[in-house]
């Protein structure tokens, strides 16, 4: 193969580059969930004037925004001047059940999330979160002082969870389950209904708690469940059967990942179990970690994704042994860990 000229390489670069250099689609897709344009064309196409009325918006910059997207495929124009939806667009749309809208919208967590990456050329020269550079406070303080953005974060991470990892699990003989870190308890909910004779507590902060006892008493479970609120790195309620961990440790390097588990062991006992359920991704021989979720941790609040031989290593430094893993169509995981005779 022959060498190529300096004038044939720079078209063929930008070719080869382009799919993975563009900020312009990806932000314009952004936008447009977040104006909720999608659900302005729901009932039909509209001309760029009536959308930028509806939304609040510049009626040529907007018309700008919504012909580059039908360039690349969002949208449709099929009259001169006259937008409307096609099969792409119409996933943004706010009743579509794949929510794809709120983990688009930048007023949302979601979104949210998306802007800290503006901050990564930070967290790769110091290997701290980016979250805390680009928006002025750590991430977890951020989000509790801000309660909008915490009703994003609370129905984002509710929508987000595979409740086919923990109703496919076996419940038999298990009477009283403990959901640590459990949100608002949209999981724990799950439980509770898959299972009638489990009893639950819910363990959170204060406040994400009394959203949750909310929850949980529109879902008539309130009766089946107590609610404590304080933190994890605290001793949690002991002599329960199972501790639930669901996508809390990836939020964690190892030694506060390792506290957690720890209080969780000293809880469990003997008898008792830890169930930690996280998403691995999945690859042609089995569960693989996500390396685009790991660098997404690691931006937000310096956590990572972790391996099963990772989970065993952190199990292990908290008193506890892996005895099962379960894998599910999602890509979940479910790491059954139990008392380690002679661990730590």
């Amino acid at each position: 193969m022959r060498p190529m000229t300096s004038n044939e390489s720079i078209p063929s670069a930008w070719q080869l580059l382009a799919p993975v250099m563009d900020l312009v689609t990806p932000m314009a897709v952004r936008v447009a969930a977040t104006l909720r344009l999608p659900d302005l064309l729901a009932d039909g196409p509209r001309n760029a004037e009536e959308l930028a009325e509806r939304s609040g918006t510049d009626a040529d910059a907007l018309r700008r925004l919504l012909r580059h997207l039908i360039g690349q495929g969002v949208f449709a124009e099929p009259s001169p001047g006259r937008f409307a939806l096609n099969e792409t667009a119409g996933l943004l749309r706010s009743d579509h059940p794949s929510r794809m809208r709120m983990w688009l919208d930048l007023d949302g967590f979601g979104g949210r999330m998306d802007l800290a990456f503006t901050g990564l050329m930070h967290t790769v020269r110091t290997g701290r979160p980016a979250w805390e550079t680009v928006f002025g406070t750590p991430f977890w303080d951020h989000l509790a002082a801000d309660p909008a953005l915490v009703a994003s974060f609370d129905a984002t991470m509710a929508g987000s969870l595979r409740t086919t990892a923990v109703t496919g699990y076996d419940w038999s003989g298990v009477r009283h389950v403990v959901d640590v870190g459990g949100g608002t308890g949209a999981l724990l909910a799950e439980v509770l209904r898959a299972a009638p004779g489990v009893r639950g507590t819910l363990v959170d902060l204060p406040g994400t708690v009394a959203r949750g006892r909310h929850l949980l008493a529109k879902r008539g479970l309130d009766g089946r469940c107590e609610f404590v609120g304080q933190s994890f790195f605290d001793p949690l309620p002991p002599g329960a059967d199972v501790y639930l961990l669901s996508g809390v440790l990836h939020d964690w390097a190892d030694e506060p990942a390792t506290a957690i588990l720890r209080r969780c062991a000293e809880a469990a006992g003997e008898t008792g179990r830890v169930v930690i359920v996280e998403w691995y991704g999945t690859s042609g021989d089995g569960p693989a970690v996500s390396a685009e979720m790991d660098l997404r941790m690691l931006v937000l609040c310096g956590g990572r994704e972790r391996g099963p031989g990772d989970y065993r290593s952190l199990a292990a430094s908290a008193g506890l042994e892996v005895a099962d893993v379960l894998t599910v169509s999602s890509g979940h995981v479910l790491i059954d860990c139990r008392f380690a005779a002679g661990g730590s």
